[in-house]
């Protein structure tokens, strides 16, 4: 088969697996985000409890696996090109990211046709951290060196807490590639716009390119017991680097964590890292996991699993529906509530359609989770068999 002509692509189910796990998880902050009344901030020790700041903990694991499975995505696809192949469908996926993020998620979060506020988030991360991985590739980076620049990243970038850099961390693009983070990330660009930087880019592409060198343990060439290992060990030292770490307040996270209380906000504290911009031990603690998951689930199947590999098939395309689903929900909710169209925007919030007192109690932002994602169970399922039959350029970009 020559360069162009490319292979079908192979699932690994392992990858699948746990790709459909952090996917459905992921949609439970969403829906909180939105849905829960009052929005209590989960991480606040002063008003959240175990309930509340465990439903925004569990979803801490997902946007690390993401672009960790993107990078070992990318490896793997390199495996079916040729360099300058694959150095060029990085570069032209991760500004169609860009593009997606910019356009269709941005609306679908704010469902504002003006675009005033723009919002860069995980699909920014994954894009950006694309095209520097094809840049390093279209350079003629050698594995090892790619493999360097991403762990000097990884283990790294918390060095930025220490060292004073001085006035330029006040500028727009260290914060848009190192610093800037969450929600209250908001750059103006006038008086009416502006960006929201909820992802600084380089830690990512930190993990992206450690996922990278991580895809060489799926060649068909390696055996799978020592890629079980290797996954499996590599996972328990992070998570052992993120408890001694964190247990000692050495380095790796710009809030240290304290006991409380009581019992339980002193655990909480412990495992309430920073993930805007992902610190080293948020990174530990959720690349670790994953790591540990990918060498449980080699070879596992059984239903759930066999659901979990339905939407893990279709990451993109779920990614973008379940935004809009989401949003469809909430508009349909503020009517359902009694809200006017007088309040359909807010000016504490660059959303529409969320006014104060808006949305459920915790138990029904899990009831409104479970009906979004059953609902999206069967388009992902018919667009995972379509990939598997056909074989159009574009379905690599959805």
């Amino acid at each position: 088969m020559t360069a162009t002509a490319l292979a079908p692509k192979q699932r690994i189910d392992s990858i699948d697996i746990l790709r459909g796990l952090v996917m459905l998880i992921m949609a439970i902050d969403h829906v909180r985000d939105l849905f829960h009344q009052g929005h209590p901030e989960p991480t606040d020790l002063a008003i959240t409890t175990p309930i509340l700041f465990f439903t925004r903990w569990i979803t801490h694991f997902c946007a690390p696996a993401f672009v960790f499975l993107s990078g070992i995505s990318a490896y793997l696809a390199g495996t079916r090109r040729t360099e300058n192949q694959l150095s060029i469908f990085l570069i032209k996926r991760g500004l169609w990211l860009l593009v997606v993020e910019l356009v269709f998620i941005t609306f679908a979060i704010t469902l504002n046709p003006f675009y005033n506020v723009l919002i860069l988030q995980v699909i920014w991360a994954i894009g950006g951290s694309m095209i520097l991985l094809g840049l390093l590739i279209w350079l003629r980076t050698s594995l090892t060196v790619i493999g360097i620049i991403g762990l000097i990243i990884f283990f790294g970038h918390n060095i930025l807490d220490i060292v004073d850099a001085g006035a330029i961390t006040k500028t727009f693009y260290w914060k848009l590639l190192l610093s800037a983070g969450g929600f209250s990330a908001y750059w103006p660009l006038s008086a009416t716009r502006g960006i929201l930087i909820a992802y600084a880019l380089l830690p990512w592409t930190g993990v992206m390119l450690v996922g990278y060198v991580f895809g060489t343990l799926y060649k068909s060439s390696v055996d799978v017991v020592k890629r079980k290992k290797t996954l499996l060990y590599s996972g328990l030292s992070l998570l052992l680097f993120f408890i001694v770490f964190r247990f000692f307040n050495i380095y790796g996270d710009p809030a240290s964590w304290s006991i409380q209380k009581t019992t339980a906000l002193s655990i909480i504290s412990f495992f309430n890292v920073t993930k805007y911009p992902c610190s080293l031990l948020y990174l530990g603690m959720t690349i670790g996991t994953s790591l540990v998951i990918l060498a449980l689930t080699e070879n596992i199947k059984n239903k759930f699993t066999s659901i979990l590999i339905v939407y893990g098939n279709v990451p993109f395309f779920y990614y973008l529906c379940h935004w809009y689903l989401v949003r469809i929900f909430s508009v349909v909710l503020f009517f359902v509530q009694g809200f006017k169209s007088s309040q359909i925007v807010n000016p504490k919030q660059p959303l529409l359609f969320q006014p104060d007192n808006f949305g459920f109690n915790l138990f029904g932002v899990y009831l409104a989770w479970l009906a979004i994602i059953v609902i999206l169970y069967f388009p992902c399922r018919w667009y995972s068999k379509y990939k598997k039959t056909h074989y159009q350029w574009w379905l690599s970009y959805m």
